[in-house]
C-alpha cells in the first residue's frame, strides 16, 4: 500500500471535506425542488471511500456501489460538475441527464454506478471481476453494499460463486447501523455483519470505517489478496450516517443524542484535529482549503444551473443504437 504521509492526510481532509459540502449543497437544492425525486446524502460515512481510493489503484481498478453514490465517482475522478448537473436532469451530465442522483455512472473513471434496487450491484460487481479474472487483467473490483442489502438472496448467490470461482472482487458492506429506518439489531441475529462471510468460507473481517487509515489498511489486504488470485473478501465498515436515509426520512427511529455523539468521531474533524496536531499545515493553510471547497461547489452549482436540460430526442438515441427505431410502430408526435 502506498505510505501515508502528510501529504496523505492534507489530501484526505480536501476531499472529504469537499465531498461534505458536495452532499450539503445537494440537500439544499433539493429543498429548493431543483432536483427531484430521491436524494441520499454519504455524509458520515467520506473515511471509507477515502481509505477505499489510497488503497486501490486508480484508472486500473473498479468500483460499483449502490444508490448513496455521488461522490464515489468524483474520488474516482470524474468531474464533480458533471455530477452535479446529472442530479438536476442537465444534459451535461454524466449519463445526460437522464439518470439522476441514483445512477450515477463513469465508465471512462471505472465507476460502474449507482444502482437503484438493493442489492442489484452485488452480482454485477462479481460479474465484471469474473470478466477480469477470464480475460487475466489483474483488476480487482470493490463492490459496495449497505447493510439492509445483506438481507437479499443475491448476495448469498454471489458469495458462494464468487468464492467458487476465486474472483477479484472485495464485498464491503458500509454498515451504517440503519436499512432505511430499521436498525440492524431488528433485522438479524447477529449484528456482526462480517461474519456472514464464515458460511462461505471467505476472508472476512470488520474495520472502523470512522478512520481513513484503518480503513485504507483493511481495504488493502483485501485488495492485494484479490489480485494475487486468492479471490474474496468480506468487509464490514462500522460506519454512521448523519443524515436521514433520504432526504425524506424524519429519522424517528434514532435520537438527536445519538446522532451528536456520532459526530464526535466525524472522520473530518478527526483527520483536521491530526493536521494541526502534527503541524502539517496552518490555520491559514487551512483556511484556505476551506475557501478553495467553497469556491469548487459554487462553480459546480453554476455550471449545474446553467446547463440545459437535454432534448427528447435523446431519450431514443440513449435506447436504440438502430436510427430507425425499427421497434417503434407508432411514431410519437
Amino acid at each position: 500500500m502506498k505510505k501515508i504521509t502528510n501529504n496523505t492526510y492534507v489530501g484526505w481532509y480536501e476531499d472529504m471535506l469537499f465531498w461534505r459540502k458536495f452532499e450539503d449543497k445537494l440537500a439544499a437544492l433539493y429543498i429548493k425542488q431543483k432536483i427531484r425525486g430521491f436524494l441520499h446524502l454519504y455524509n458520515g460515512q467520506e473515511a471509507v471511500l477515502a481509505g477505499s481510493l489510497h488503497a486501490m489503484e486508480l484508472g486500473k481498478d473498479r468500483m460499483i456501489t449502490a444508490y448513496r453514490n455521488h461522490v464515489q465517482p468524483i474520488g474516482m475522478g470524474e468531474d464533480p460538475k458533471k455530477v452535479m448537473a446529472e442530479l438536476l436532469g442537465k444534459a451535461t451530465g454524466t449519463s445526460l441527464g437522464l439518470g439522476g442522483s441514483m445512477h450515477i455512472f463513469s465508465k471512462e473513471y471505472r465507476f460502474y454506478g449507482g444502482h437503484g434496487i438493493v442489492g442489484g450491484q452485488i452480482p454485477l460487481g462479481a460479474g465484471m471481476a469474473f470478466g477480469d479474472k477470464y480475460f487475466n487483467r489483474k483488476i480487482v473490483t470493490l463492490c459496495f453494499m449497505g447493510d439492509g442489502a445483506v438481507r437479499q438472496g443475491s448476495l448469498h448467490e454471489t458469495l458462494n460463486l464468487a468464492t467458487l470461482w476465486k474472483l477479484p472482487v472485495v464485498f464491503i458492506v458500509e454498515n451504517n447501523g440503519y436499512a432505511m429506518g430499521t436498525s440492524v439489531s431488528r433485522t438479524s441475529i447477529n449484528e456482526e455483519i462480517w461474519k456472514l462471510g464464515l458460511g462461505y468460507d471467505i476472508p472476512c473481517e470488520p474495520f472502523d470505517g470512522m478512520d481513513p487509515v484503518k480503513s485504507a489498511k483493511s481495504i488493502y489486504k483485501a485488495i492485494n489478496l484479490a489480485r494475487s488470485g486468492g479471490g474474496p473478501s468480506f468487509l464490514e465498515a462500522k460506519t454512521y450516517r448523519y443524515r436521514g436515509h433520504s432526504m425524506s426520512d424524519a429519522q424517528h427511529y434514532r435520537t438527536k443524542e445519538e446522532v451528536e455523539e456520532y459526530k464526535k468521531i466525524d472522520p473530518i474533524f478527526k483527520v483536521k484535529d491530526l493536521i494541526i496536531k502534527k503541524k502539517y499545515l496552518t490555520t491559514k493553510e487551512i483556511e484556505s482549503i476551506d475557501k478553495k471547497v467553497k469556491d469548487r461547489i459554487d462553480e459546480c452549482e453554476r455550471f449545474a444551473e446553467d446547463s440545459p436540460f437535454p432534448e427528447k430526442s435523446v431519450l431514443y438515441d440513449s435506447v436504440y443504437d438502430q436510427k430507425d427505431y425499427p421497434f417503434i410502430k407508432h411514431k410519437l408526435s
